[in-house]
């Protein structure tokens, strides 16, 4: 037994340590569930469909028509959408024969975005140069130039975000941000709270083919940020503009009479990453504090990536390194180097493994007795992963998914583990085309009893509420370590435009030591941090504007409780965005 002087001593060195850590990057900033603020950016692709809208009476026609556009597209269910890269890949598209124009259209599907190519067929002289600077109007704005595969398109998108917070960080926001050092002012706390932020995002983005099957590309772009009112660290008003992507690349592809499809794309500069299924990488920025827009999430482009992914028809190999860009504040100069590799053997299963490794890094590992033990440098991590749909994208049926993953250290004796389990259910055939899952995860915790080092660090999981923000307001107070959670979700699409997506929550710690988290919970007395409700409404209303919105209420466990000495109070969050893009 521990007596209560010897309770509070180590409740005391296990905040000292928390709070030290904070500036090692302990403390991440608040991401929210917008998924890269626009609702799509960053999202897995589902299914990608290819349709005539004035189809010839000659099939074999058609046929070659929307075959050609699909293997200049080039995108494939997996894979990680990117607003601005396929409109680099239409440019290719529109150069195919019989194509005078393809228009994209984007649908909530059962196993992710539904890209919806919409191909105009018409002889080879039907096809006019386009762009603000060939036509000389306003009518092709974004984009501004585009003949013989040289594309070059403006962007120029904007968000707005109200965000209210009943009762945020429990009601007690002394004890749950003590020493976090992106507390300005006054944070949200007990009561109703609430803030507007948003952003613009501007900026140039050009492709152009070097040979028929190489092509340079490059995008730069800046985004102007600001935020009002009584947010979760501050009541401070702030706006920020910088520099958000900047990155050039290469990208070749061919494909052969049998139908092989042969692609390589080499990038870098500044730009978003996401890694798989956002289990380990997908924050590649940070946000808040002076940059603002804490959860319209303006920014996600790293410092620096550089990439080379190659792919064979659904085989897919990449070799990347990050270095995140991270809040001053909290700037760990962690950097992180790896492998992934992705093949579907069969319709509907696809494996994938990664290897992960961190060459630099000043954030600090804490051991049980509040004193450091190491950093991150050194960390090494190995990752295996499969998905399985067994009948075809838009038939009723199950799904399943499943990941584990290690972490082991060149100079501490660590063995950390995560993983999860998901098990689900499509409805194709009933109405508002439901589907209901139920996923396990586990992301484990630092035993005193050991020598070893077992606390998982979550290094740049995240993404969106789908993905890896485990809670809308959870998420805030106990991110992707020490923590096993429990998660039912339903998906309710009653148009292919718009989508409801409901959960329930259950949070319990993987142990009760839990140094190098809230500081207010380095040591507990209990294991059940909470429970949370959440609906999230999704609507593309057009095809520039995009709505989102949450309603989120969390309730605190006996561990939350105990922490805050029984004053703890319920939680209530609500969000809508707005997102309007040329």
């Amino acid at each position: 037994m521990i007596s209560s002087r010897q309770s509070a001593a180590r409740t005391r060195l296990a905040i000292g340590a928390s709070v030290a850590l904070l500036g090692a990057g302990g403390f991440h900033s608040v991401q929210a569930q917008s998924g890269g603020g626009d609702g799509v950016t960053g999202a897995r692709i589902g299914a990608v469909e290819v349709v005539a809208v004035n189809p010839s009476a000659d099939t074999a026609v058609n046929g070659r028509a929307t075959d050609c556009v699909r293997r200049a597209v080039n995108l494939f269910p997996g894979d990680v959408y990117s607003e601005d890269r396929l409109s680099f890949a239409l440019g290719a598209a529109r150069r195919c024969g019989m194509v005078a124009n393809v228009a994209r259209d984007l649908e909530f599907g059962a196993d992710g975005l539904t890209i919806r190519l919409n191909v105009t067929l018409g002889p080879a002289a039907e096809r006019m140069d386009r762009g603000v600077f060939l036509q000389g109007g306003v009518d092709d704005f974004p984009l501004l130039y585009d003949r013989n595969g040289v594309v070059v398109k403006a962007k120029l998108e904007s968000t707005a975000m109200y965000y209210a917070n009943n009762n945020a960080w429990y009601g007690q926001p002394d004890a749950m941000l003590n020493g976090n050092p992106l507390v300005q002012g006054s944070p949200a706390g007990r009561g109703y709270d609430d803030w507007v932020e948003g952003f613009v995002h501007y900026g140039l983005y050009g492709i152009a083919p070097v040979t028929d099957e190489l092509y340079v590309y490059g995008g730069l772009s800046a985004i102007t940020s600001g935020s009002s009112g009584q947010e979760l660290f501050t009541d401070r008003t702030r706006s920020h503009t910088g520099v958000e992507d900047a990155y050039v690349g290469l990208v070749a592809g061919r494909t052969t009479a049998a139908g092989d499809r042969y692609v390589l794309n080499l990038s870098a500069g500044r730009q978003k990453f996401t890694l798989a299924n956002a289990f380990l990488i997908a924050n590649t920025a940070a946000n808040g504090h002076d940059r603002a827009a804490l959860q319209a999430n303006a920014r996600w482009a790293a410092d620096m990536v550089g990439l080379a992914q190659f792919s064979v028809n659904n085989t897919k190999l990449e070799v990347f390194y990050v270095d995140p860009d991270e809040l001053p504040v909290l700037d760990s100069k962690t950097r992180i180097a790896g492998l992934n590799a992705e093949f579907a053997p069969v319709a509907g299963l696809m494996l994938g493994a990664s290897y992960l490794f961190v060459p630099q890094s000043n954030a600090a590992y804490f051991g049980p007795a509040g004193t450091p033990i190491g950093t991150r440098e050194g960390l090494r991590l190995y990752d295996l992963r499969f998905t399985y749909r067994p009948r075809p994208a838009g038939a009723s049926g199950p799904f399943f998914g499943g990941e584990l993953a290690l972490q082991t250290h060149d100079d501490i004796s660590m063995r950390a583990t995560a993983g999860y389990g998901e098990v689900g259910y499509d409805f194709a055939g009933t109405k508002w085309r439901p589907s209901i899952s139920y996923r396990l995860s586990h992301f484990s915790g630092d035993d005193p009893s050991t020598s070893r080092y077992e606390r998982w660090d979550p290094l740049l999981s995240g993404g969106t509420g789908e993905q890896w923000v485990q809670g809308a307001n959870h998420f805030k107070v106990v991110q992707d370590s020490n923590v096993t959670a429990h998660r039912i979700q339903l998906r309710l699409r009653p148009s292919p435009k718009f989508e409801i997506v409901p959960q329930l929550w259950a949070f319990r710690a993987d142990t009760l030591n839990n140094i190098g988290g809230n500081p207010a919970l380095s040591v507990m007395t209990d294991r059940e941090y909470g429970y949370e409700a959440n609906v999230t409404g999704k609507w593309f209303a057009s095809r520039n504007v995009y709505v989102h919105g949450h309603v989120a209420y969390t309730r605190p466990g006996d561990a939350v409780e105990a922490a805050l000495n029984g004053q703890a109070r319920d939680w209530l969050s609500v969000m809508a965005f707005v997102r309007y893009a040329f």
